[in-house]
């Protein structure tokens, strides 16, 4: 069975294979091989159908179909592997996506490698008040110069003492264990399309950490876009621009309509909120449900809100 979209895709596949795409200040994503494209998902969910049986749409309209519907088995036909260079600390968010075949450099058996991210005197984030695992705003450029010194000076000495480790005989597997987590390494990285969407959903979120974002978005915009640009599509149209509602926030956007409140202020919706979260002094969940009220215009942000 051909398709349609065979032709295109190819091509862009050749040009992007071994293409390093540079991420942060020394690290890069890189396709090595691709199998398929958006003519080989329709392929696949049109197995279902029988041979000779009409076809009901077009590429386009039952790929969309099959991502607003969250049919994902033909986008697991589809495969893609990187090369990638990052940074330990970045590297062990990225690992935790256990959907992937990996293949990491090993400093058992290699010389680690000769680079550290680097962070610019504006770069210090700052500890987010009421997100323990998040940042906001930045340190004072004065204040972030002494800390680029400071970081520059620890990690010249990280490396100089592994290399004398390493000249006396130490065993690399030993003489590796004080690098600090800046330390590049780099890995294969295989996975099928419905689970790079995924990761890529999570990670180029504007709450995942600023690092992996920039990897993210280097995937994302420049590989899995031009590889697969119907698919693509879709995901911004269905999962990145996408608001969930749960039954707890349809039932207050229908109190909230049924009150003749719409759009609402603060005091609308705190009335229209779950009973059980009225009994809370601090619920993260009535705080997800007014940021997506906000989004959808249902509710008027409060003075000062940004």
């Amino acid at each position: 069975m051909s398709h349609p979209c065979s032709d295109r895709p190819a091509a862009t596949a050749d040009t992007l294979r071994w293409k390093k795409i540079p991420v942060l200040d020394a690290g890069f994503v890189c396709l090595v091989d691709v199998m398929g494209d958006d003519g080989s998902i329709v392929q696949a969910a049109r197995v279902s159908y029988g041979e000779g049986t009409r076809r009901v749409s077009d590429d386009r309209t039952l790929i969309r179909y099959l991502m607003r519907h969250r049919h994902t088995t033909p986008l697991e036909m589809v495969e893609l592997k990187l090369l990638v260079r990052v940074p330990m600390d970045c590297w062990r968010q990225w690992i935790r996506h256990r959907t992937a075949s990996v293949n990491e450099y090993s400093t058992r058996y290699s010389i680690a490698i000769d680079a550290s991210q680097a962070t610019a005197p504006d770069q210090w984030r700052l500890q987010a008040a009421s997100n323990r695992q998040g940042s906001e705003g930045r340190l004072d450029e004065k204040a972030g110069k002494e800390l680029t010194e400071g970081e520059d000076r620890l990690q010249q000495l990280a490396r100089t003492t592994y290399r004398r480790r390493l000249e006396l005989g130490v065993a690399r597997e030993q003489a590796r264990k004080d690098l600090p987590l800046s330390t590049y390494t780099e890995a294969y990285w295989k996975i099928d399309l419905h689970n790079l969407l995924h990761f890529l959903h999570l990670r180029m979120d504007e709450h995942a950490q600023w690092e992996i974002r920039q990897y993210a978005k280097a995937i994302g915009e420049e590989i899995v876009r031009p590889l697969f640009p119907i698919v693509w599509e879709a995901f911004l149209d269905y999962q990145v621009g996408a608001t969930h509602l749960t039954r707890l926030d349809r039932e207050v956007i229908g109190r909230l309509a049924a009150a003749g409140r719409l759009p609402a202020d603060e005091a609308d919706f705190l009335q229209a909120q779950d009973p059980e979260w009225a009994a809370l002094s601090r619920c993260r969940e009535r705080d997800e449900c007014r940021d997506k009220l906000v989004r959808l215009r249902l509710l008027r942000p409060a003075p000062g809100a940004r």
